[in-house]
C-alpha cells in the first residue's frame, strides 16, 4: 500500500491509505469492526490497475484516525459528513463506495440518502435493510432482551467500561480469536451456553484450531493489526469500534427518516457462503433487498468465505467487484 496521507476536516482527522495509479473514477472503501484500511489491501492494487483511484479509510475511531471519546460522535450522519468531506477535501463530485460490515450499513445509508454524490454503492456481508430490522422496536431494550436470558455480545458491549478493558487488555488474543470464528474454517460456540453474568466476549470465542499463519492471514497481518489498533495505549485500544455499537439506538432514530428509501444508484452485493450474517438473516432478506435496489447488478455468494471475504477470498472478491465496476459509466 502507498504511504500514508491525512486530511483535516473541521474538529476531525482522518487518515487515508489510498493508491493512486490510473485517472478513473474514485473508488472508497470503508472497513467494520474489527477493521482497518488494511482490511482491503488486497484490492487497492487490482481497482488501481483497473484505472481507478483507490482509496481505503481508516474509519472514524480506528487506526490513524481521530478516536473521538464520547459514543455519540460515531452515528451514522457524523460518519456520512466524514464521507462527504473527503469527496469535498479531493475536489471530486462523486464516488463509488464499498464498504464492509458496519462500512457497508455506511454506505447503503449514503447511497440512500445521497445518491447525486454515489457513482455506484457496495455492501459487503451486509444486505441493504438488514442494519434497520424491525423498525418498531428500539435495538438496546431487544439486545438487553436477548442478553437477560444468555450472553450476548451487542448488549454486553453497550456499557462502557467492561468490553474496553477485556478486549484491550488481551489485543493480540481478542482480534486472533474473533478472526478466526468469523472465518470460513472457524465456528462461534453457542453464545446461549453461557450466562450474560459473569461472561465476557473472549469466555465464547474459541481458541483457532490451528495458528498462524492461516491462508489469508499471515502473522505479519496480525502485528499490523494489533500495532495500529494499540496505537492508543491498550486501555481503549477497542473503543472506537465498540462505540459503533453503542450508537445502535441513535442510529435507529436517525434512519426512520429514511426507513422507506430504496437504493436507485448502481449497486453490488457481496457476501461470503459461510458468513454468520448470512446465516443469521431471514430467509428473504435477499430476496427484499433485491426489491428495494432495482438495479442491483451484482449479487454473489462466495463459496469458502466467512465474514471477511475480501480478504479470505480474494481473488474472487476482486473478479465480482472489477465486473461491477466496468458495468459503471463514470465521467
Amino acid at each position: 500500500m502507498s504511504e500514508l496521507t491525512s486530511i483535516r476536516i473541521p474538529g476531525h482527522h482522518i487518515a487515508l491509505h489510498g493508491l493512486t495509479q490510473g485517472s478513473g473514477p474514485l473508488v472508497i472503501f470503508c472497513h467494520g469492526f474489527p477493521g482497518l484500511a488494511y482490511s482491503w489491501r488486497q484490492q487497492m492494487q487490482v481497482v488501481a490497475d483497473a484505472g481507478f483511484c483507490a482509496l481505503a479509510l481508516d474509519m472514524r475511531g480506528y487506526g490513524q484516525s481521530d478516536r473521538p471519546e464520547h459514543f455519540s460522535a460515531y452515528h451514522v450522519e457524523n460518519q456520512i459528513a466524514d464521507l462527504q468531506a473527503v469527496l469535498h477535501e479531493l475536489g471530486e463530485t462523486k464516488a463509488v463506495f464499498v464498504g464492509h460490515d458496519f462500512g457497508a450499513n455506511l454506505v447503503w445509508s449514503l447511497a440512500a440518502r445521497h445518491p447525486e454524490i454515489v457513482a455506484g454503492v457496495v455492501g459487503v456481508s451486509v444486505p441493504f435493510g438488514y442494519a434497520l430490522g424491525d423498525n418498531a422496536i428500539q435495538p438496546t431494550k431487544m439486545f438487553a432482551e436477548i442478553g437477560a436470558d444468555h450472553f450476548f455480545h451487542m448488549h454486553y458491549f453497550q456499557t462502557v467500561g467492561p468490553a474496553d478493558r477485556e478486549l484491550s487488555q488481551h489485543s493480540r488474543l481478542f482480534l486472533t480469536r474473533l478472526f478466526w470464528a468469523l472465518s470460513a474454517e472457524g465456528n462461534l460456540l453457542n453464545w446461549t451456553q453461557y450466562p450474560s453474568e459473569g461472561t465476557g466476549y473472549l469466555d465464547v470465542l474459541a481458541e483457532p484450531d490451528y495458528p498462524l499463519p492461516w491462508p489469508w492471514l499471515s502473522e505479519k497481518d496480525m502485528d499490523f493489526y494489533v500495532n495500529e489498533y494499540e496505537r492508543c495505549g491498550q486501555e481503549n485500544a477497542f473503543t472506537g469500534g465498540l462505540n459503533s455499537y453503542r450508537v445502535a439506538d441513535i442510529n435507529w432514530q436517525l434512519e426512520q427518516a429514511y426507513a422507506d428509501k430504496n437504493i436507485t444508484v448502481p449497486a453490488a452485493f457481496i457476501s461470503g457462503s459461510e458468513d454468520p450474517v448470512l446465516k443469521l438473516m431471514t430467509n428473504n432478506a435477499l430476496d427484499i433487498m433485491q426489491q428495494r435496489v432495482p438495479d442491483l447488478r451484482i449479487n454473489r455468494i462466495i463459496k469458502n468465505a466467512g465474514h471477511f471475504v475480501q480478504q479470505e477470498q480474494a481473488a474472487a472478491f476482486n473478479d465480482s467487484l472489477l465486473i461491477f465496476l466496468s458495468t459503471l459509466k463514470i465521467s
